[in-house]
């Protein structure tokens, strides 16, 4: 039963985009729409240079940010702000994921590759404030993406989590990597399972899931 296996759990961290809204939202459509455009008048390219070099940062560096921050210097805080910038009229109010997260024991937080704002205003439209111990965005990593184990090393030491004693959910399987490596228990939150022994579960309804564990 995953009750069992997560019996020692008393930490539980969360990534926000497509983790604890569907993907049918579709907000990172927007978000890498906004990236593109802020690369080309960064970098002085046309569009579709602009997005060959987004994907190309994203898949050697794990975000787009630190890509442009490792190659040009780029200053993080603009970008982060304009970049986040975005209608969240698709989302909707969730009480079962509410009350799920709600019940569980111990400390709750999310942790992101994009900024502790942007994820304030994702859980306020999704009903979901109040419910977290912290909130933990990609500047809050000394600007480290996820998947690299110094972002969660980082965040973990700053929020005094001992891995051990936690569990991660995460949408992207590669960015469960690190926390299996570091003894959490993993959770892909996605429509398509991976069978990769870093993934632990694997579900397509957090809600549910979570339901099965307080």
């Amino acid at each position: 039963m995953p009750r069992d296996a997560f019996s020692h759990v008393t930490n539980w961290v969360f990534d926000l985009d497509n983790t604890l809204y569907p993907p049918e939202a579709r907000l990172f459509d927007q978000i890498e729409v906004r990236m593109t455009a802020w690369v080309a008048d960064a970098l002085g390219v046309d569009h579709h240079e602009a997005d060959r070099l987004r994907g190309h940062y994203w898949a050697t560096y794990g975000t787009t940010l630190a890509g442009l921050m490792t190659e040009h210097g780029v200053d993080p805080a603009p970008y982060l702000v304009a970049v986040h910038d975005i209608s969240l009229d698709h989302l909707e109010v969730d009480l079962a994921l509410y009350a799920a997260i709600a019940a569980l024991p111990g400390r709750r937080i999310v942790y992101t590759n994009g900024s502790a704002p942007y994820a304030e205003r994702v859980l306020a439209a999704r009903g979901l404030s109040g419910l977290f111990d912290a909130i933990y965005g990609v500047e809050n990593a000394g600007f480290h993406p996820k998947p690299q184990r110094k972002a969660f090393e980082t965040i973990f030491e700053t929020d005094g989590l001992r891995p051990d004693t936690g569990a991660m959910f995460e949408d992207d399987p590669r960015n469960l990597k690190a926390p299996h490596d570091m003894g959490m228990k993993t959770v892909l939150v996605a429509r398509e399972s991976e069978e990769a022994p870093h993934v632990h579960h694997h579900t397509d309804d957090l809600a549910a899931f979570l339901s099965q564990l307080a």
